[in-house]
């Protein structure tokens, strides 16, 4: 399932040049993912108190198009391919005409206490339930 997370772009999170800057993509992601998780009935919080948590290993971003001051934009988010140790998720964000302006993949480690610990079965086959496989680029 893709998840959609709208946001307008302030001053405060901008450059000199009216610009996002880049450190806020990250940001931005972040929120998504988690709006995301909440649409899945797993938000971040239900994670904690099961002891489990989702530590990012990697990201590989993409910017594309400048991200302007005051546009509202589209965060699209999905989980394509997951196992019990790792999920992988694609975000692409657009701009309010509708261009793609920015692309990221991110890997998650599920953890337990701050080492890689495999998902209760559970709670995986739940998040893999919204898996879009065919959305993998």
């Amino acid at each position: 399932m893709i998840f959609t997370y709208e946001k307008k772009i302030y001053g405060y999170e901008c450059d000199i040049y009216g610009h996002m800057n880049n450190a806020n993509y990250l940001t931005m992601l972040e929120a998504a993912r988690s709006e995301a998780l909440s649409e899945m009935g797993m938000p971040v919080k239900a994670f904690l108190e099961m002891g489990i948590q989702l530590f990012v290993l990697r990201y590989e971003l993409d910017y594309v198009k400048a991200l302007m001051l005051e546009d509202t934009v589209s965060v699209k988010s999905w989980c394509y391919t997951m196992n019990r140790l790792k999920g992988f998720w694609k975000q692409e964000v657009y701009n309010s005409a509708g261009e793609l302006c920015f692309k990221a993949q991110v890997i998650f480690v599920h953890a337990s206490e701050g080492k890689a610990k495999r998902l209760p079965v559970d709670v995986f086959e739940h998040i893999n339930s919204f898996v879009e496989p065919t959305q993998e680029g």
